[in-house]
C-alpha cells in the first residue's frame, strides 16, 4: 500500500548490571607497581653505597635492630654505628645540622670536616681576627658557643668516641713564657670539651683532649698564617662493638708533651700532645713585638 509507514524492530540486548568487569583494574595496578619498582631500580643505580645499604637494610630488616641499618641516623642513637662505608654520612647529617646556626653564612668558610684514617675530622678554622675565639682567648665565643652546642648535641647520639686538639700558628703567644702557645692550644681544645659535655656529649665519649701549640701546622709553608689557628674535633672509628666493657678508656685530658713534636700529616692521627695548664689572663695570640723563639 502506498504510503504506508515503514516498521521499525527494536530488539533490546539483555544487560549485565550496568558494568564492564574490574579485570582492566587489576592489570593497570600490576603495570603502575612494575613502573614505580622500575623506577626505584634506577634511581638506587645512580646513588652511592650508603644509600644503596640504607635502603637494602630497611627491606631486610624494617626496624633497623638486627644490623642496625635501614633507616635515617636521626633518631638511631646507639644503632648508628660509624664505619669507614658510612662516615660520608655523618659528614652530610652534621653540614645539615650546622645550616641552622645564627650566622652560619659568616662561619661556613671557617668549618671544615675530612674523612680521614682516623675518622671524621671536624676543624673549626680561625681567622686574623678571630672566628670561633676572641683573640687570646682560651673560651669560645657566642658563635662557637652556638657551633659546638650543635655539634655536641648530634654527635652525642652516637656511640664513637671523640678526640679534641688544639692548634695554634707560629707566633709567639706574648713575652710571657710561663703561658704560651702550648698552654692556649690545649685551653681552647678544653674549653670546647667541657661545653660539648655539658650538651649532650657523654662523660666517657670524649677520651683525648690534646694541645699542639704549632707542631701540626695546616699550612706548613706559612707558619705565621691564622688558619694554623683551630680546634680540630676528631669521631673515631669504632674499635669495638658499643657495650664492651673492656674498651679500653682514656682520660679527658691530653698527655704531657712539649717540642720536638713532628709535624706530619694531620690524618696519620698521632696521639702525642701538651699537658692542659690552668687557664691565663686573656691575651693577644700574637705579640706586637717580632717573633722569636720559645
Amino acid at each position: 500500500m502506498t504510503g504506508q509507514r515503514p516498521i521499525i524492530i527494536i530488539k533490546k540486548k539483555g544487560g549485565h548490571g550496568g558494568h564492564h568487569g574490574g579485570a582492566w583494574k587489576v592489570a593497570y595496578a600490576d603495570f603502575v607497581t612494575a613502573m614505580m619498582a622500575l623506577f626505584i631500580v634506577l634511581w638506587l643505580l645512580n646513588s652511592s653505597k650508603q644509600i644503596q645499604d640504607a635502603v637494602g637494610g630497611y627491606f631486610k630488616d624494617p626496624t633497623g635492630t638486627s644490623r642496625k641499618v635501614g633507616s635515617d641516623m636521626v633518631g638511631q642513637g646507639e644503632n648508628f654505628v660509624l664505619s669507614k662505608d658510612n662516615m660520608d654520612a655523618l659528614k652530610e647529617q652534621l653540614q645539615k645540622a650546622i645550616r641552622e646556626v645564627p650566622n652560619f653564612d659568616k662561619l661556613k668558610n671557617h668549618i671544615d670536616m675530612t674523612v680521614t684514617n682516623e675518622g671524621l675530622r671536624i676543624e673549626l678554622l680561625e681567622s686574623a681576627k678571630g672566628t670561633f675565639f676572641d683573640i687570646g682567648s682560651p673560651e669560645l665565643n657566642s658563635d662557637g658557643r652556638d657551633l659546638v652546642i650543635v655539634l655536641a648535641k648530634e654527635l652525642g647520639k652516637l656511640p664513637n668516641k671523640l678526640a679534641i686538639e688544639g692548634h695554634t700558628d707560629s707566633k709567639p703567644y706574648s713575652s710571657n713564657k710561663i703561658y704560651s702557645n702550648w698552654e692556649l692550644s690545649a685551653d681552647r681544645a678544653n674549653s670546647a670539651r667541657r661545653l660539648m659535655q655539658a650538651n649532650g656529649v657523654r662523660v666517657d665519649q670524649i677520651t683525648q683532649v690534646r694541645g699542639f701549640a704549632d707542631q701540626r701546622l695546616r699550612k706548613i709553608d706559612a707558619p705565621m698564617d691564622p688558619i694554623n689557628r683551630r680546634v680540630s674535633l676528631i669521631v673515631q672509628y669504632l674499635v669495638k662493638p658499643p657495650g664492651d666493657d673492656d674498651a679500653p678508656r682514656a682520660g679527658a685530658e691530653g698527655a704531657a708533651g712539649a717540642g720536638g713534636a713532628k709535624p706530619s700529616d694531620e690524618k696519620a692521627g698521632d696521639k702525642t700532645g701538651a699537658t692542659a695548664a690552668a687557664p691565663a689572663p686573656a691575651a693577644a695570640d700574637t705579640a706586637p713585638t717580632t717573633p722569636t723563639a720559645e
